[in-house]
């Protein structure tokens, strides 16, 4: 019995040594994955944040390059009005020198009118010498109104004539004020056209430099998260050793107290005699766990719905004083008896996929570095950022990598 209680002795202290040494490990693993833990979360805050600014970025370019595209539709259309215009001057030029040589050749016809009756005796020897003498068409006619009315035809005629070259030379100056007019518009337009394309260039590199540091956060993210990885594939290693230990010091204890106890009962029957024979059998006693309370998508989706408004904390799980979007959903799920993992990468890969089209209220929509809470409609509630703290958005605000559903 002595040396059984030794050996028992020896092995506990072996297993108190084991354990010692591993809890040591694994307080120092646990330390190093809270860390690494902290620190990805920062990052995918920053990662969060960088595609909110970038976004941002992205939507200004849009916005630029359809008032781009708007600018360009307009240079094409004055463009063709001044093409247009162009022809119409074309026009007028040509209307007015045949309106003028019109003139021209009616003059001279009136003229020979005049002599020609002159010669006959058929016209008064003073209106042929006010007409002949006169220095310009403009002096003819002004001369001829106190002449006498019998040759009214023909100022009338001249008149006419004059009038309509006039009226085109009056055409001619208000399409020449109208194409220069267009040519202002035109040349603004090239100036907003040299403008909006500086614009859009430095936006372009701004959305770069968002990509590039998106990109750098990421693989910081993604360092970080092999780190967590590593710690839990160790700290599993030390929990399943662990166990071992402790399965085969309970196992070695239980023989050694069933080899203690069938001495006993061994010395008990010989002093005693044997027991008499009661014909029941001993019975385990059973344990029956509570059942857990759970809640259906919809009432998990209202019940998330209420924080609203609530502050964003990194690394936080507080649904009133502050989580971050990991600890906003373990915290909603927790609430019904769900236990889920705590960060965004692993409740990425929890519970069973379903596709957009599937996607039903309490269902958890997963993107890049964040998760939130599908609200139906096309919303989800989230974590969202320090400066905006747990509200609503559009499910698809940016790109899904994956929805899980808990219930």
């Amino acid at each position: 019995m002595k040396k059984n209680f030794c050996i028992l002795i020896s092995l506990i202290t072996v297993f108190l040594s084991c354990f010692s040494a591993f809890a040591a490990t694994k307080n120092e693993l646990n330390k190093d994955k809270k860390e690494n833990e902290n620190k990805l979360n920062q990052v995918n805050e920053q990662i969060s944040s960088i595609e909110d600014e970038k976004s941002q970025a992205q939507a200004g370019l849009d916005a630029s390059q359809a008032l781009l595209v708007e600018l360009l539709a307009n240079v094409e259309i004055i463009k063709g009005d001044i093409a247009n215009k162009e022809a119409e001057i074309e026009q007028a030029r040509i209307d007015y020198e045949a309106a003028e040589a019109e003139e021209r050749k009616q003059y001279k016809a009136m003229c020979a009118r005049i002599r020609y009756m002159y010669e006959n005796g058929n016209a008064s020897s003073d209106y042929v010498e006010i007409l002949l003498k006169a220095e310009s068409l403009t002096d003819a006619i002004n001369k001829a109104e106190y002449a006498e009315k019998l040759y009214e035809y023909d100022r009338a005629l001249l008149e006419n004539y004059q009038a309509i070259k006039e009226k085109v030379a009056e055409l001619q100056a208000s399409l020449d004020e109208e194409m220069a007019e267009l040519q202002e518009i035109n040349q603004e337009y090239e100036e907003q056209e040299k403008y909006l394309n500086a614009v859009i260039e430095e936006q372009r590199r701004t959305v770069e430099d968002f990509s590039a540091k998106l990109s750098e956060a990421k693989s910081k993210a993604k360092a970080y998260q092999k780190k967590i990885d590593e710690d839990n594939a160790q700290i599993a290693k030390i929990a399943a050793a662990e166990k071992e230990a402790a399965r085969k010091a309970a196992e070695e204890k239980k023989k050694k107290e069933k080899a203690k106890k069938e001495a006993e009962e061994k010395k008990k029957q010989e002093e005693e005699g044997p027991p008499e024979e009661s014909g029941e059998e001993p019975s385990e006693k059973q344990h029956e766990e509570a059942p857990v309370s759970g809640g259906t998508g919809q009432e998990i989706a209202n019940y998330a719905r209420q924080f609203v408004g609530n502050p964003y904390v990194p690394g936080g799980t507080s649904l009133t004083d502050g989580c971050d979007c990991s600890g906003f959903t373990m915290s909603v799920y927790k609430h019904f008896g769900y236990s889920i993992p705590r960060n965004s990468g692993a409740q990425a890969a929890y519970g069973r996929g379903v596709s957009y089209e599937e996607a039903q209220p309490g269902d958890i929509f997963c993107y890049a570095g964040h998760v939130g809470i599908y609200l139906g409609g096309g919303q989800i509630v989230h974590a969202s950022t320090q400066a905006t703290g747990i509200k609503i958005s559009n499910a698809l605000y940016r790109s899904v990598i994956s929805i899980r559903r808990i219930v």
